[in-house]
């Protein structure tokens, strides 16, 4: 069960606080629903949502033209003009999104996310809309 997002957002505090030049951090489930979200207001929120799920999308179809592992998408990390965009798997059809202004320590941002990830991954997973499509 996704908890309600007004309890998931401090747990976002840790991450934002602990590394300079975080602007946006965004839960959201493999279909594009905002799960929590910190320092965007909901409509950006919403809007990185979705554009993450087809992100993750096009990077698990990447990543199955591989021949060992599943193809599951891990991390992505996006470098663009004024920053950086980090997309993480946290949990069972649950990820996790940062945008970090340029000067952020890059990799600062990934150990950051992976700690939180491995802390609280399971209160990440995002259950399908309707269990019974799934088999």
């Amino acid at each position: 069960m996704i908890p309600h997002r007004n309890n998931m957002d401090w747990i976002l505090n840790d991450l934002a606080h602990s590394v300079p030049y975080v602007r946006h951090i965004i839960v959201l489930s493999s279909d594009g629903l905002r799960i929590a979200q910190y320092g965007a207001d909901p409509d950006t929120a919403d809007r990185l949502a979705a554009a993450c799920a087809g992100l993750q999308s096009l990077a698990s179809a990447v990543g199955q033209q591989f021949p060992h592992g599943n193809g599951s998408m891990r991390l992505v990390v996006i470098e663009v003009d004024g920053g950086y965009f980090y997309l993480m798997s946290a949990g069972d059809r649950a990820y996790l999104a940062v945008l970090a202004d340029e000067g952020v320590d890059a990799g600062l941002v990934s150990h950051q996310m992976r700690d939180l990830v491995a802390r609280i991954g399971e209160h990440l997973s995002a259950p399908p809309r309707n269990p019974e499509a799934v088999a």
